[in-house]
């Protein structure tokens, strides 16, 4: 039950839960349980207030408007102070704008807020870590990946016995290394830069991106000069996608949702269809 009456939709794939939702303009929120983490908090629906970890791609209001209430459920309930990732040039702000809510509400805005930086890579536990890669936007903005850490022999001892293997450990040399494996890809609000800063974007299990116009006498170049991506730009991309799950969102609310289905089902090439789904 959405308490807010807020616009939730929901889609799984291969074990993740992909939660919530996006529009240009108006909010944008997601999240994925079994990951324990979010991305942006334009809106905040009241189940999101149990998953401790967000990552903000930028600070614009459709994207980080509910951060104060969500901060502030959290202590309401007594549940611990939540951790939010958010580039590193909005972060004394933010913390200015919690600290101004906190004199208004009478209420302590506690939370952890991370100062991101593209390139850098932030563990979230012993089997994930999320890099943030530079997304072309109006305002500071960053784009990440979650990533799946696995440890494996090393190749020059695959074939070895388990005890030799164990002796060889006992002895200082390390057997193991890490392999990573990129399960989630979200862009946020980007230009085209954005999708190609980072290979693994292509490559990810599932890739939750924007589209946020898609009719010919849009142009581009105004679209890309305001950090956004058309149709044509998905579509010039069609054969770099590798990914398993490809999420389109953050349209226009200039459309209508069957203006936008009819057109892109219309345009989608043979080898992204069954794999793109729209976020309407």
């Amino acid at each position: 039950m959405n308490l807010e009456n807020l616009p939730l939709r929901s889609h799984i794939h291969d074990g993740f839960t992909v939660e919530g939702y996006s529009r240009a303009a108006v909010q944008t929120y997601w999240r994925i349980p079994e990951l324990k983490l979010g991305f942006d908090m334009g809106a905040s629906p009241w189940s999101f207030m149990g998953t401790p970890t967000f990552f903000i791609t930028h600070a614009h209001l459709d994207h980080m408007a509910a951060l104060p209430s969500f901060v502030a459920r959290r202590r309401m309930m007594k549940m611990e102070p939540p951790t939010i990732y958010l580039p590193a040039q909005v972060v004394e702000h933010v913390d200015r704008m919690l600290k101004s809510w906190h004199k208004l509400d009478r209420g302590r805005m506690l939370c952890n807020l991370v100062p991101v930086i593209p390139g850098e890579e932030y563990e979230l536990s012993r089997e994930h870590v999320v890099t943030a890669y530079p997304t072309k936007h109006t305002v500071p903005s960053v784009g990440y990946i979650v990533w799946e850490r696995r440890k494996k022999l090393k190749a020059e001892f695959l074939g070895l016995s388990g005890q030799e293997i164990r002796d060889i450990r006992l002895g200082g040399t390390e057997v193991s290394e890490e392999t990573r494996i990129p399960l989630v890809s979200y862009t946020g609000d980007t230009a085209p830069p954005g999708l190609d800063a980072d290979p693994a974007n292509f490559q990810a299990k599932i890739l939750i991106t924007e589209m946020t116009f898609f009719r010919p006498e849009h142009r581009k170049e105004k679209i890309h000069k305001f950090g956004h991506m058309h149709l044509d730009d998905i579509l010039a991309r069609a054969d770099q996608f590798q990914n398993e799950l490809i999420i389109l969102g953050h349209f226009s609310t200039r459309y209508h949702d069957n203006q936008i289905s009819k057109a892109i089902d219309k345009a989608l090439p043979e080898n992204l269809r069954g794999r793109v789904e729209l976020w309407l």
